[in-house]
């Protein structure tokens, strides 16, 4: 279904849609992806043994480095920004890095490794646009299916819970997850028009409501402590920059580059933006770039663009930028007023994650959407797609399989997404780009469609 303020004169990206509707859709990216600072902020204060007192400020200044990152996607200024409906979050493979990181050294070298990362960006970004042109639909829609396996496996496991936990698959706890899904599910069947379009926001608050009628969420203590969050620069004190510590974590923007190449040039057709969606990608990393750099200065990880409201996006049809951009207002806002923030910790962990799980699996389906234009028939995407889903489903479907390599190589080897894409990228580069193989290109598909927006 297209979405219904489109005109001839404005790409649906471009719409300017009135306020409360773009407050309300807004508000749903950010409950959808309210998982991912949270999570985030609770791993790491686990982790390392972090009190109340470090954990609540420190959500608040991931908030805000989320929302200050999605206005400058969705705005775009100076260069900055692919103005396109993006949110920024702290990702969940840098946070492991992160983690390691601080373990193996201290908190502070933990943090210089984000700036300089995030540095880094900038200095690899010239020479990564020019390989641009090695990421064809096939490499796209591969990616975007395994970011949908990737993900549903993370928050299927945060559903589940720890395997050593007495509580480990809880009837209970994956039945409140389930419901969330069927509620999303149901609201997308039985209502139209604007309701149809705010389905998972609509789902989420349901599976809320069931959470709290069994006992499974509490507001109780929500007023309590300071109305105003401020969150403090360096909080852990100045950070040390340590290059051979930040390595892994250097790394893996590299691999961070690749998603937002797939994430950019996927999202620019989904709603709509003419022209070459290539050359949006520079500026997705940019902000990228940016938003790590300051992420890093207030004691988070990584703050990079998401593929969680892309599944939102095809879902609701819904596909103006200025959703985003109230959605990163709503983030700042968040980030600011300390009871909205205890509030979102609130949210009961099988909710979140159940509607995060339906929105992957949409992502997983553009996937599929993509990959079935182009022609298997064909010897080099046969293999291409054979060999990126070998190579990304390994460490997936069997956690562990390279524990006994180095553990820089584990960086690389260990992450399903990396090793598929690259995978994608080398057999693709193989047979259409290399040698002989170059006379098959004409057979390879070199652009796709946009995804049709109906339900």
């Amino acid at each position: 279904m297209s979405s219904p303020l489109r005109t001839d004169s404005v790409d649906p990206v471009d719409e300017r849609l009135p306020l409360k509707a773009a407050i309300l859709y807004g508000l749903q990216h950010v409950l959808v992806m309210a998982a991912a600072p949270i999570t985030a902020v609770f791993l790491v204060g686990q982790a390392l043994g972090f009190g109340p007192d470090v954990t609540v400020p420190l959500m608040s200044a991931t908030f805000l480095a989320c929302g200050l990152g999605t206005l400058l996607q969705s705005i775009g200024v100076l260069g900055f920004g692919a103005r396109l409906p993006f949110v920024q979050v702290p990702g969940g493979a840098p946070i492991v890095i992160f983690l390691a990181i601080a373990q193996a050294t201290d908190i502070q070298t933990a943090t210089g490794a984000v700036i300089l990362t995030a540095l880094f960006y900038f200095l690899a970004l010239p020479f990564f646009t020019r390989v641009l042109r090695f990421f064809p639909p096939i490499v796209i829609g591969t990616m975007l299916l395994l970011v949908a396996i990737n993900l549903v496996k993370i928050f299927g496991g945060l559903i589940a819970g720890r395997p050593d936990s007495p509580d480990f698959a809880a009837p209970s706890t994956i039945l409140l997850a389930l419901a969330t899904i069927a509620c999303i599910v149901v609201s997308a069947r039985v209502f139209t028009g604007a309701l149809r379009r705010i389905s998972v926001m609509i789902g989420l608050v349901m599976g809320a409501l069931i959470a709290a009628a069994f006992g499974h969420l509490s507001v109780a203590g929500i007023l309590d402590g300071p109305l105003i969050a401020l969150p403090q620069l360096f909080p852990f004190g100045m950070p040390k920059f340590d290059l051979l510590a930040s390595l892994p974590l250097i790394i893996f923007s590299v691999v961070s580059m690749t998603e937002a190449t797939g994430q950019t040039m996927a999202t620019a057709e989904i709603v709509g933006k003419r022209g070459d969606a290539k050359a949006l990608v520079p500026r997705n990393i940019r902000a990228d770039a940016l938003g790590s750099l300051f992420g890093g200065c207030l004691g988070t990880s990584l703050i990079i663009t998401s593929g969680e409201n892309i599944g939102i996006i095809r879902a609701t049809g819904v596909r103006s930028r200025y959703v985003t951009i109230a959605a990163g207002c709503l983030l700042i806002l968040l980030a600011m007023l300390a009871p909205l923030g205890r509030l979102a910790a609130t949210l009961p962990t099988p909710v979140v994650a159940g509607t995060a799980v339906i929105v992957f699996a949409i992502i997983g389906v553009m996937g599929i959407n993509i990959l079935r234009r182009v022609d298997f028939n064909e010897h080099g995407n046969l293999f291409t797609l054979a060999s990126a889903l070998a190579m990304g489903l390994l460490p997936i479907v069997v956690p562990g399989f390279y524990s006994a390599f180095p553990t820089h190589l584990q960086i690389i080897l260990g992450n399903g997404l990396a090793m598929g894409t690259l995978t994608a990228v080398i057999v693709n580069l193989a047979f259409y780009h290399l040698g002989s193989g170059n006379s098959a290109r004409e057979t390879q598909p070199t652009h796709t469609e946009a995804p049709e927006t109906d339900s």
